[in-house]
């Protein structure tokens, strides 16, 4: 079955590529703890036309979102966290112009009413961690709390960061290192990459301009996701990428985001070590929220800090699964990670063309689950 598998995901990556649909891509598969699908394809950039490898590096967007999720339930499971606290418990300034009542269930849930940047923001402001979070801290919101589901773009990262380093008093790039990917044996996910491995980086590349995109957005859009910063430039900057930007700017490889979600497949368990409780993963995968999200579009259903699969209008939840209780995290332009417990099932996809829609994640995750129903 392995050997089959791997030769299904790559005829059909290497389609894509061939066909002008992608330009370098990754996919890696755990099943049952054991990694059975570890595909690429492609080329890290269209100029020097560098092969892409199973070590290439790409910047993934949210789907570093999950990473971050994980490390906040590792603290609640070790009760040192409380998802119905409300965050100015942790971090005191937090709680200025009436953000006092939003608890840290709503910041993951996306629901704490401050979706939106500052309105100053630029590049070399996302380097600047203390900089982000007195200016998150110092937003009013723009909507009752609890009340309404609105995508956190970027803002989730800052908050739930400045949380886990509030009570742990390690910052998030560390934490995500010794608590979760050094015990996993997960050697390349990085929250700021350090120079050894700026050569094996592939730079992003978008099908539209950061202008043209700034022209189709109304104004809730551009204050969540503000242009300036939500395109393949600023990602790419030397300076982006060696800062910890966790919502959005993780730097990994799909072995890396596979091999985290085969651990949550597992139940919070991979090859003997375990990261969560067995209680904290059903819990953490429950619905939370279904509300109709106006930067997501659609009604996106929504756990702790991670989106669920089984809605029919995007092709990323899709990609997860219809069974019930997948879950996981895509990334803008097509990057995902997820988990299928009933498969026991952990899956990371990651890939340089920033495109609009998901269909690459869509068409290899249904080739892997129809090998898998039609072998087992």
């Amino acid at each position: 079955m392995k050997v089959e598998l791997n030769v299904s995901v790559q005829n059909v990556i290497d389609g894509l590529v061939a066909s002008g649909e992608e330009i370098g891509l990754q996919v890696a598969v755990y099943v049952n703890g054991e990694l059975v699908v570890d595909a690429w394809t492609g080329v890290v950039d269209e100029v020097n036309r560098k092969p892409v490898n199973g070590d290439t590096l790409f910047t993934s967007w949210s789907t570093t979102k999950g990473f971050v999720s994980t490390c906040i339930h590792i603290l609640a499971d070790r009760g040192l966290i409380d998802y119905d606290t409300p965050v100015d418990t942790y971090w005191p300034e937090f709680a200025a112009h009436g953000k006092d009542k939003i608890t840290v269930r709503n910041v993951l849930t996306h629901s704490s009413g401050i979706p939106q940047m500052p309105e100053d923001v630029t590049p070399e402001m996302l380097t600047d961690w203390d900089a982000m979070c007195t200016a998150i801290a110092n937003l009013k919101p723009l909507w009752t709390p609890g009340t309404k589901s609105v995508y956190h773009f970027w803002t989730f990262g800052w908050i739930i960061g400045e949380v886990i380093r509030r009570v742990d008093g390690r910052p998030v790039s560390q934490f995500v290192q010794e608590e979760l990917c050094q015990p996993l044996g997960i050697n390349d996910f990085y929250l700021g990459i350090p120079d050894t491995v700026e050569h094996r980086v592939a730079p992003l590349r978008e099908e539209s301009t950061p202008d043209a995109v700034a022209s189709e957005l109304d104004d809730l859009v551009f204050r969540v996701t503000p242009p300036q910063i939500t395109c393949a430039e600023a990602l790419n900057r030397h300076d982006v990428r060696r800062a910890c930007i966790p919502a959005c700017g993780g730097i990994m490889n799909a072995r890396a985001i596979a091999r985290h979600y085969a651990m949550l497949a597992g139940f919070g368990e991979l090859d003997g070590i375990r990261i969560l409780s067995k209680e904290r993963v059903e819990l953490i995968r429950t619905l939370q929220k279904v509300d109709p999200d106006e930067v997501h579009i659609g009604q996106i259903p929504k756990g702790l800090g991670y989106l669920l699969g089984g809605n029919p209008y995007h092709d990323w939840s899709i990609a997860m699964g219809e069974t019930g209780g997948e879950f996981g995290h895509p990334g803008h332009g097509g990057s995902l990670g997820f988990a299928d417990p009933n498969r026991n099932l952990g899956f990371g996809l990651t890939k340089n063309l920033m495109k609009e829609g998901d269909e690459t994640v869509r068409m290899v995750a249904e080739t892997i689950r129809n090998h898998l129903d039609n072998t087992l």
